[in-house]
């Protein structure tokens, strides 16, 4: 409403109901901006303790490949290499979460078939396998989890863009319509009151 309305019952009541309609709105994004900052604090913390993960297992995935060049041979091992699958089983949906849309990720968790043959490797490559099969997971829920902060990030961001919109701005303003429209009607009705009170006042004047 424009803040020059004119003072009248009708948009008093106007007035008051887009001010009560604008500290539900406040309330309503001041919850789901509390909701989505626990739900990105506990995404940080598993973002952590994931990475911590990976980085001990990325240790144990190369000393174990060290070991296997070392035992096998570099060529060999860079041979069966090549017979390594690409990953296609990786799926991508989402779920909502106050509105917000975060990744999903999918895949197919069934340990692959070894792409070589047990009689001409070392247990070694196959530590380095299982090292590396396990980053590869570890490093699609890294992924996931960080795109999902990042999206709660964002839309906190805007949440509280239009929680302080509507604390600083809108319910001010609004506050401000109310309080001068029931000042200005009641300025009429104590001039009205007096008004009539002079013409009660002459017409008793009159009549003696």
């Amino acid at each position: 409403m424009n803040p020059n309305t004119f003072p009248t019952k009708g948009n008093l009541i106007l007035a008051a109901n887009s001010l009560a309609l604008a500290r539900q709105g406040f309330e309503l994004m001041d919850k789901k901006r509390n909701i989505l900052i626990r739900e990105l604090m506990g995404l940080i913390a598993q973002a952590d303790s994931i990475q911590r993960e990976i980085d001990g297992t990325f240790r144990e995935a190369y000393e174990a490949l060290q070991q296997a060049n070392i035992e096998m041979g570099i060529h060999l091992v860079e041979e069966i290499s090549f017979a390594v699958p690409v990953e296609n089983s990786v799926r991508v949906k989402v779920r909502s979460i106050m509105g917000t849309e975060i990744p999903l990720v999918e895949y197919d968790k069934t340990p692959p078939a070894p792409t070589y043959a047990y009689y001409s490797t070392t247990p070694a490559l196959d530590a380095a396998k299982a090292a590396f099969e396990k980053v590869k997971e570890l490093s699609l829920r890294l992924s996931m989890i960080e795109n999902s902060a990042y999206r709660l990030a964002s839309s906190i961001k805007k949440t509280q863009k239009r929680a302080n919109a509507l604390k600083n701005i809108t319910i001010p303003t609004y506050t401000a319509l109310v309080k001068n429209i029931q000042n200005a009607l009641e300025e009429k009705e104590r001039e009205e009151f007096t008004r009539l009170k002079v013409i009660k006042r002459m017409q008793q004047h009159k009549a003696s």
